[in-house]
């Protein structure tokens, strides 16, 4: 193999819209050669066709059926985890790697800057979801430096960049985030809530990630935090912090029940977050959107690099 992988994106909608958009503004290892959707009046499919991507409206079956299919190394999609279990049987058994958008959580939970060099092997990688996008790096960064007993992220985002998809998976969003607190942050109890927030003009998206840590300073904590948020501003350029970390300390004197494990002492850690999208496709009040395709497109930009070098290897 040679030159660069070629991709399709499952979805139509906001998300796989905006993921193509990023994909053929900013080429890397990989070529999009196909976007799948199920509206034949879907905006995204219109869009793809008028810079020359193959599309079909008949849905996996459709991709299937399109003739470079066979040629097709990683797939991204960008639908709903009910329908991700469908695609992903289908995908992995034509060999095709997979990046998912949906919290469906089959394959192992990625972060580009915490473990996105650990899945490259996977069939199957999940980007989480946007609110663990954006907090999952800092509880990270606490946990590189301290033992994090528990840690809380709350997601609030414009209502009117919450579209069905993301709607739909509401549920599965709290279930997903949380696990990948622990998994992927470190964290010993992790726990996520996302808010829909109606506001008009929208605002941008806003993220608070509380820990609860032992085994570091405030000045440790403080600079592994602002280091983690340069590493993410390479990919998602509109994040950053919303002000100066901030801290508390409880000790014997006041220690802080923490329900399920008991008294806690240490250090909780307050960190503010704001992410404005890059506008590649939607407007800028939708970072949580714009941090998910980012994050996929990184991680798909490492995936296709493995692919080169097995190519290159193999010949």
């Amino acid at each position: 193999m040679t030159g660069r992988v070629k991709a399709a994106i499952i979805g139509s909608g906001n998300i796989g819209t905006d993921l193509m958009m990023k994909m053929l503004k900013y080429p890397q290892n990989m070529e999009l050669v196909a976007v799948v959707g199920i509206d034949p009046a879907s905006e995204g499919l219109a869009m793809a066709r008028e810079r020359g991507v193959a599309t079909t409206h008949e849905g996996i079956e459709g991709l299937k059926a399109l003739p470079g299919y066979a040629e097709i190394g990683i797939a991204f999609d960008a639908t709903s985890a009910y329908a991700h279990k469908v695609h992903d049987a289908a995908l992995r058994a034509d060999g095709i790697q997979v990046v998912d958008l949906t919290p469906a959580a089959i394959g192992p939970y990625t972060i580009p800057t915490v473990n996105g060099d650990a899945n490259l092997d996977q069939p199957n990688v999940n980007m989480v979801t946007c609110g663990g996008q954006a907090t999952i790096p800092i509880v990270a960064a606490v946990s590189q430096v301290a033992t994090v007993h528990y840690a809380e992220i709350v997601a609030s985002v414009s209502s009117r960049s919450a579209g069905p998809g993301t709607r739909a998976n509401i549920d599965e969003f709290t279930r997903t985030t949380a696990g990948a607190i622990e998994k992927v942050g470190g964290a010993a109890q992790g726990k996520a809530i996302i808010i829909l927030n109606p506001a008009e003009p929208p605002m941008i998206m806003r993220d608070t990630v509380f820990t609860l840590s032992e085994g570091a300073d405030e000045d440790t904590i403080r600079a592994s935090v602002e280091a983690m948020v340069a590493k993410v501003q390479a990919y998602v350029p509109g994040y950053r912090l919303k002000q100066a970390v901030q801290f508390e300390r409880f000790g014997d004197n006041n220690k802080l029940r923490i329900p399920g494990r008991g008294d806690f002492t240490g250090v909780k850690t307050m960190v503010m977050l704001e992410v404005e999208g890059a506008g590649d496709y939607l407007p800028s009040y939708s970072g949580n959107l714009d941090i998910m395709t980012a994050a996929a497109k990184a991680t798909g930009e490492l995936l296709a690099e493995r692919i080169l070098q097995r190519a290159k290897v193999a010949a």
